[in-house]
């Protein structure tokens, strides 16, 4: 029963790992998109409601 305790733990343990990576890696996309954004529009503003 242990065993079985440990790969339900380990396999939680990855998921959460993966979701909080993922979510990382969407904020810089995020951040860059606005960036670019920012460069390309020739006004200048850029909406924040992404």
């Amino acid at each position: 029963m242990s065993y079985l305790f440990a790969a339900y733990s380990a396999i939680w343990f990855v998921i959460f790992f993966y979701v909080f990576t993922v979510s990382k890696r969407q904020r810089s996309i995020e951040k860059e998109v606005l960036y670019i954004k920012s460069i390309i529009d020739p006004k200048g503003s850029v909406p924040t409601d992404l």
